[in-house]
């Protein structure tokens, strides 16, 4: 199993590096395009290579013509099979992580949750990708108050980090009968505002922690994006008077994250390259929105 893993990470590194290489050539093949459609001259630098790079040209379809990278690679055979995610905190987890982790669990279908114990991440993560889990989610916190998650895609990542803000739990509600049962049904997602290149590669992130759902489910979860926050909530709605009334409720948990990191790699790798960094302290980070536009 080891071995296989360590064969199967290098051709996985080694296609990446040749995304350099694929990139350039994609380039000399639009520039060739581009000037046959405008009837411009090739460009001079081209001129050496215009007739092999016009047969490539000629045989590519629509498919193949698209320049293709590792980051596509990562969810390619995600609508081949629903996600199955594991569901662990950071050691000796107070009463209410272990009280978020449960709820979480009735959020991601398909989730089993594990007591961390005395297991280390890269341990957690062999045995995820023996078992053909899709996703590890970690829930960390600060003196009792979740303030972290980290999700890590299997088998190669990404993994992203964010920070967790204002949690609150269906277990904090007191009057139980206003939130009522939480269903276990496939939920409709709701991603609003993900519209800067970092914002779609979250809500991909994101989105592919849920299987399809059908159409007639009465379950939503919202992601919706402002001020370079996410805010997650959890619906259903009930038709009470037809079709024009329609009755939502809020059934929790609901909290708030913040992207700080996404790295192409899983969480036990420290090695891994970092996509993209949270750089708060610099002059223009207040102007910059990273996941969206407002």
């Amino acid at each position: 199993m080891l071995r296989r893993s360590i064969r199967l990470r290098r051709e996985y590194l080694y296609r990446k590096n040749l995304e350099g290489k694929e990139r350039l050539l994609y380039e000399k093949k639009r520039k060739i395009r581009q000037a046959l459609e405008e009837g411009k001259p090739i460009p001079t630098e081209l001129r050496n290579e215009e007739y092999t790079l016009r047969q490539e040209i000629d045989l590519e379809d629509d498919n193949t013509a698209v320049l293709k990278s590792t980051i596509d690679d990562e969810y390619a055979n995600a609508a081949e099979r629903d996600p199955k995610i594991l569901l662990t905190t950071s050691r000796d987890p107070s009463a209410p992580l272990t009280q978020f982790v449960k709820e979480l669990k009735f959020v991601f279908p398909n989730s089993q949750r594990m007591n961390r114990g005395g297991q280390v991440i890269s341990e957690i993560i062999e045995t995820c990708r023996a078992h053909d889990f899709t996703d590890v989610i970690l829930v960390h916190e600060h003196r009792g108050v979740p303030d972290g998650l980290v999700i890590s895609h299997l088998p190669y990542g990404p993994t992203a980090y964010f920070g967790l803000y204002n949690v609150v739990t269906r277990h904090d509600i007191k009057d139980k009968k206003s939130i009522g049962t939480m269903p276990e049904a496939y939920p409709h997602l709701i991603l609003n505002n993900f519209t800067t290149k970092i914002g779609e590669r979250t809500a991909n992130i994101l989105k592919h922690l849920f299987p399809v759902p059908k159409l007639d489910t009465k379950r939503i979860i919202t992601f919706a994006t402002q001020s370079d926050y996410v805010s997650f909530r959890h619906h259903i709605y009930e038709k009470r008077g037809g079709p024009k009334s329609i009755e939502l409720k809020e059934i929790g948990p609901r909290f708030e994250l913040r992207l700080y990191q996404i790295k192409l790699g899983t969480m036990d790798q420290d090695e891994a390259q970092n996509e993209w960094v949270l750089r708060p302290y610099i002059n223009t980070s207040k102007k910059r929105k990273i996941l969206g536009d407002s």
